[in-house]
């Protein structure tokens, strides 16, 4: 068992550990190829390579989180500015209104940095860009064993739960403006 000083100087050193990889870390536009190998890694190992690419790829905007001791991201997001698709909540059509939506999609961080904020961060930036192009929307199709960590950084289920292969998703979004322009979405990690 470990004592409580122990325990409290263990949590201090993982808090500075964590403050310290947000503090160098950099986000940035990348290429489609660069997302790759970590889409891969992270969302479909058991698949070929292919299977992670995707045929819009060329029309995305693609993001990478990187830090001071790696060449490679260790976070990617791909962004599209595509409708959110129809859906029926609780007799309700979910509607995007007038605006424009985003969708992102293949998000993925690299195993070793997970639970650091990277990924939170990363999503963050993705939604002020978005917003900031003019998006009213953002929205994924999400794992259903992630859908948690999105409703902590403000997207919410809508529509039906599907299966992609053998993996259970659930559709997800978030408002990032109303009609008058003001932020309404929020993201904290």
């Amino acid at each position: 068992m470990v004592d409580t000083a122990t325990g409290k100087a263990n949590a201090r050193a993982a808090t500075a550990e964590r403050t310290q990889l947000l503090s160098t870390l950099h986000i940035k536009q990348i290429t489609a190829n660069l997302t790759e190998e970590l889409r891969h890694l992270v969302l479909w190992p058991d698949k070929p390579l292919d299977y992670v690419r995707l045929d819009d790829d060329k029309y995305g905007h693609h993001f990478g989180a990187f830090v001071s001791s790696r060449d490679s991201p260790v976070a990617v997001i791909s962004i599209f500015f595509e409708p959110v698709p129809s859906s029926v909540i609780n007799g309700c059509t979910a509607s995007t209104g007038n605006g424009t939506s985003a969708r992102f999609r293949k998000f993925a961080c690299h195993p070793q940095f997970q639970g650091r904020g990277i990924g939170t961060r990363l999503l963050r930036y993705a939604t002020s860009y978005c917003s900031s192009a003019g998006a009213t929307v953002l929205w994924c199709d999400a794992r259903l064993s992630s859908s948690e960590w999105y409703e902590k950084r403000g997207l919410i289920q809508f529509g039906s739960t599907f299966f992609k292969d053998k993996v259970e998703y659930t559709r997800m979004k978030m408002v990032l403006q109303d009609s008058d322009s003001e932020a309404e979405g929020s993201c904290d990690h």
